[in-house]
């Protein structure tokens, strides 16, 4: 799974006055988790990053190899159908157990990876967006409103 670690404030002091309130944040969680994997979801159809920015448009060389101009999907959009979180009492993880997505969100040089045949951008998916970020406040919000 790729960690991300969210630090921003509002959703830190939600978070804080939610354990305040409740012995068990794992329902929050779980909504959560499946905002994001949604949210994540969606990042595919628009092949976007978080932040709103655009992937990296394909190399030639990647769609003559490939015999699409699709971005991380094949026929079978596995990587975008991989999306799944994980609950535990200290929070909720997002991600894929696909053996390449990291490559994939991460980005790889071929002088680091021999396999590959040419370089391959960051097309970041996973993350916290600013919408997430509200959504993640209001499913705090609504647990401290019970």
């Amino acid at each position: 799974m790729i960690e991300i670690n969210v630090t921003d404030d509002a959703v830190l002091q939600a978070l804080q006055e939610a354990q305040q309130r409740s012995d068990n944040l794992e329902p929050a969680y779980k909504s959560i988790g499946e905002m994001l994997v949604v949210s994540t979801q969606q990042r595919f159809r628009d092949k976007k990053d978080p932040e709103g920015h655009p992937w990296a448009e394909l190399s030639d060389v990647t769609i003559f190899r490939k015999g699409h101009a699709r971005q991380l999907e094949g026929e079978s959009r596995q990587l975008a159908r991989q999306i799944v979180y994980e609950v535990d009492r200290k929070g909720v993880e997002v991600g894929s157990p696909l053996e390449y997505a990291a490559m994939m969100h991460f980005g790889g040089k071929k002088a680091e990876f021999s396999h590959l045949w040419g370089d391959i951008p960051a097309r970041t998916f996973v993350g916290v967006s600013a919408d997430d970020r509200d959504r993640i406040i209001e499913i705090l919000q609504d647990l401290l409103a019970g």
